[in-house]
């Protein structure tokens, strides 16, 4: 991992992108990193430059066309993995992974070491309309077991999730990326995404609210604390990229992450509300989206759902 690209506080770019010269980075150095995406590579960034199309009489290439057949993708990254040698990986947007599904079981409850690159993270994406925006599926993705579904907030954390996936040999890592582009944050560049959450900002002494993200919508929550901050009150703002890596963790790790004593706490993420109970408790509050998506651009649909530092910020001075 010597060679792995590092982007600069303000950079703004797409997780996707990022993702895409990660990959390649890992490519150059992992020959047996090999995969592909269903006829999607332009727009999952997944391509590995050079590589050429993988042609199956002689075997050369390193760019799988395994067509528009999500399912199909899924198991046979499965044999991939079952025969070893390879570290198999399949791209699609993330929406899709419904198509996909029964074959990321498989890999869960097998223990399989292959590697998702789910891109169009969230209602997001643009113009395309609710058919192709997820909603429901970071929920359903976490609820299986063994597979571990990452979602980072910004280019560095999408290295940090590579590494993770790269690191990760006993069943699946979905890396949930996005469309649009998202500002560098300040102090991403050290996360260790095998922790699963971590305070990417934190006030002196204890907080009097936390403010919880993963992806994009951590960049709503720093701008949230910045005003909040601004007016004296004591903020944390936890990114928290990989629920079961979070988990997983023991529970001093968890306590100094989400100190029990705070119960102010706000969840802020582009997806169905079910499941932050688990983090914010029965006192907080939960911003998300409940209904299915619309066409829009991104920041007009993100206003429209109330997904904005407004709606932060007054749902955190409400505990105050």
């Amino acid at each position: 991992d010597a060679d792995l690209p590092s982007f600069e506080v303000g950079e703004k770019l797409a997780t996707r992108a990022a993702g895409g010269k990660i990959q390649n980075a890992i490519a150059a150095k992992v020959p047996w990193l090999f995969g592909g995406d269903a006829d999607l590579g332009c727009s999952t960034k997944t391509v590995i430059k050079d590589g050429g199309a993988f042609e199956g009489v002689g075997g050369t290439g390193r760019n799988i066309h395994f067509g528009i057949r999500e399912h199909a993708m899924g198991a046979i990254c499965n044999g991939m993995d079952y025969h070893g040698g390879l570290r198999p990986y399949a791209a699609t947007f993330f929406v899709f992974s419904d198509y996909m599904r029964p074959a990321v079981r498989v890999a869960a409850l097998n223990g399989q070491a292959c590697i998702y690159c789910w891109t169009h993270d969230s209602i997001g994406l643009g113009e395309d309309g609710p058919t192709h925006q997820p909603v429901e599926h970071l929920m359903a993705l976490r609820a299986m077991p063994n597979l571990s579904v990452v979602r980072p907030a910004d280019a560095n954390e999408t290295v940090a999730a590579w590494r993770y996936a790269m690191e990760r040999n006993d069943g699946p890592t979905a890396l949930v990326l996005s469309r649009q582009g998202l500002p560098v944050q300040k102090g991403t560049d050290a996360c260790d995404v095998s922790k699963g959450a971590y305070a990417l900002y934190d006030c002196d002494g204890q907080p009097q609210v936390i403010l919880l993200a993963t992806g994009s919508e951590v960049e709503l929550a720093m701008e949230a604390c910045a005003q909040l901050t601004g007016e004296g009150i004591k903020v944390r703002v936890v990114s928290m990229p990989c629920w079961e890596a979070f988990q997983a963790q023991d529970a001093a790790y968890r306590e100094s992450v989400l100190p029990k004593a705070v119960t102010a706490r706000v969840s802020i993420e582009a997806g169905t509300t079910l499941g932050w109970e688990r983090y914010v408790g029965d006192a907080g509050t939960i911003i998300g989206v409940d209904t299915f998506g619309a066409s829009a651009p991104a920041e007009k649909i993100f206003e429209e759902y109330g997904l904005t530092v407004a709606k932060v910020v007054e749902a955190a001075r409400k505990y105050l």
